[in-house]
């Protein structure tokens, strides 16, 4: 078996080996011609913009040497050269043409090749006073009607574009006016590329390109026959010209191709080239080939690699199919040895069956203890249940029954007197007391399950007041003063009127334990909305604040800080209950400037009624 699988996976091996050889062969050739053709067909397209650009500009000033050439002002000038007025006036106007033309510099010169107007008058240096008669612009448009010519500047030593037009007099072709041309924004648009472009001469000497190094420099050989010619026309004045390293070839596919060397080594570009016979220009487009020549060894890579992992996974397949027929091997024998084990285990099983029937035994034994134990602790928890909700009940009547009773001695006194009205609105309040009680003991009986007292709508200025009737005689009996403010307009929050009203009870009467016997004993009531449709209840008093050791306990069941006898620690445990269950938030801090303030967050519930009038 590891024989037969062996020479599958040499197999399988060779042939992965030849695919890869072909494909470095001849996937190599076919993937640099296909990425040499995408290249040139992007700078095909490079090249004409160029171009286009190169067109445009020179098509923007090519009449305008005429139309200046036929100004009567300039014949006149250049019939009279000796008028000093004239020729400043002159100045002046070539100045305003030039700076709204946009153009570099606007000249006009005599037969002889002397300037003597130019907008650059002012300037230093000026025209005024040099002979072009050397320039092709000068003699090609007193001799043949038009002048048109590329070079560096002998006096500004600044390259541009010459436009040339003769002046026709009366007795004849008078001299000549000169347009220069400024190219630098369109050179300058052509830094920063992935390609780069250049632009040259007659005799293959770069004058435009985005690489300043290669300006003034020769793709062709410096002959001696090509430096006379353009020293003839002093085209690039004083420049220093040198040959470029330039090494010609051609691709496959007949792309031209030149490798340049510089500082950083050699760079092998691929050329795409257009003439400009108008200019006797010659634009070139060059992108460097490294890019190709990536993506080739990336395509090649890829194409290497499906074909390894193609093998790999028909290698992955062969083994495992041979494992999967080891395997099943292996099962067989395992199942005959199994069945060998279990007729053994048999008499084993027989024997720990009866221990098990002797175990199950003892196990229910055990389990009637259990449910025994289990009966006693849920009857144990019932009674805690009940010793709490009797602690709960006489904590949450202590209040109500002490006013009963303060209410019970006033209607005594009432009546005694005589003033029965009076007497009768205190036994009222009893009864509505006595009323509340009972509505207390319901929402209590039902604390520890989901209340029936449905939520809804509550005044908040109606439970403070029946608050305030509740814990009145504990402020009085602390000697403390209750400031209320529920701000201009009425607040509603969702909530239970009953169990909120008991929240609030317990609340202020902590805030008057509080403040019992101390300087300051006034506890401030306020309330307000909130953001998110809220409306916070806060109940601040002056007292000696929580200690931080007992701060994360307040709300625990049966905690208290007051001395034996004056609370079971009930209070605030019953009231975060509560309001939890309004889906709202009780805390108790420390304030920043003494004290302790308990803060209540309700949702915002506006009956219907009140929605519909206020809309």
């Amino acid at each position: 078996m590891n024989r037969y699988r062996r020479r599958h996976l040499i197999i399988l091996g060779a042939v992965a080996c030849v695919l890869c050889l072909l494909i470095a062969s001849f996937g190599h050739r076919y993937a640099t011609s296909l990425y040499l053709d995408q290249a040139a067909a992007r700078g095909h397209n490079t090249l004409g913009l160029a171009v286009t650009a190169l067109r445009g500009q020179l098509a923007r000033y090519e009449k305008l040497p005429e139309l200046l050439a036929d100004d009567p002002d300039i014949k006149e000038l250049v019939s009279n050269p000796q008028d000093r007025a004239k020729v400043d006036e002159i100045n002046l106007y070539l100045k305003q043409v030039n700076t709204l033309l946009e153009s570099s510099d606007v000249y006009v010169m005599l037969n002889d090749g002397v300037t003597i107007a130019a907008s650059n008058f002012d300037q230093n240096p000026t025209f005024i006073g040099e002979n072009f008669s050397y320039r092709p612009y000068f003699y090609d448009a007193r001799d043949r009607g038009k002048g048109r010519f590329f070079a560096l500047g002998t006096t500004s030593l600044k390259r541009g574009y010459y436009f040339g037009a003769p002046i026709h007099t009366d007795g004849g072709i008078a001299g000549v006016v000169a347009f220069k041309v400024d190219l630098d924004a369109i050179e300058s648009s052509w830094r920063g590329s992935d390609y780069e472009i250049i632009v040259t001469d007659p005799e293959g000497i770069v004058f435009m390109s985005g690489r300043q190094d290669w300006l003034f420099t020769a793709i062709q050989p410096l002959t001696e026959e090509r430096l006379a010619r353009t020293a003839a026309t002093r085209r690039y004045a004083n420049a220093d010209l040198k040959e470029l390293p330039v090494t010609r070839s051609a691709s496959q596919d007949g792309h031209d191709l030149l490798t340049i060397s510089d500082a950083k080594g050699e760079r092998q570009h691929l050329t795409v080239t257009e003439e400009m016979p108008e200019a006797d220009w010659t634009v070139r487009v060059l992108l460097d080939t490294a890019s190709v020549r990536t993506q080739v060894l990336t395509t090649i890579a890829a194409l290497v690699l499906l074909v390894a992992l193609g093998a790999m996974g028909f290698a992955v397949w062969l083994e495992r199919r041979a494992r999967l027929a080891e395997r099943l091997q292996v099962q067989q024998e395992a199942q005959e040895e199994l069945e060998r084990r279990v007729v053994e285990r048999t008499a084993d099983l027989a024997n720990v069956n009866r221990l098990l029937k002797a175990e199950v035994a003892e196990r229910r034994a055990t389990e009637r203890a259990l449910r025994k134990t289990q009966a006693d602790l849920v009857q144990a928890a019932k009674l805690a249940a009940l010793g709490q909700m009797a602690a709960a009940l006489s904590h949450e009547f202590n209040q109500p029954l002490a006013a009963a009773r303060t209410y019970a001695d006033n209607a005594s006194l009432l009546i005694a007197r005589g003033r029965t009205d009076e007497a009768a609105e205190a036994v009222q309040r009893i009864v509505s007391l006595t009323e509340r009680m009972a509505s207390i003991s319901r929402h209590l009986r039902n604390f520890a399950r989901k209340p029936n007292e449905k939520l809804g709508p509550v005044l908040l200025d109606d439970i403070v007041r029946d608050t305030l009737e509740i814990v009145g005689w504990r402020l009085k009996a602390a000697d403390a003063a209750l400031a209320v403010k529920l701000g201009p307009s009425p607040l509603w929050v969702k909530a239970g009127a009953v169990r909120l009203q008991q929240v609030l009870v317990n609340v202020i009467s902590n805030a008057a334990d509080a403040v019992e016997g101390t300087e300051n004993r006034t506890i401030t009531l306020a309330a307000e909305r909130v953001s998110r449709g809220k409306v916070a209840i806060t109940v601040r008093d002056h007292g000696p604040g929580i200690p931080d050791a007992i701060a994360g306990r307040i709300f625990d069941p049966f905690f208290s800080t007051k001395g034996v006898g004056k609370g079971l620690g009930l209070g605030l445990s019953i009231s975060y209950n509560i309001i939890k269950d309004f889906g709202g938030t009780l805390s108790v801090e420390q304030h920043p400037e003494g004290g302790t303030i308990a803060k209540i967050v309700l949702q915002q519930d506006v009956p219907a009624e009140s929605r519909e009038a206020a809309e």
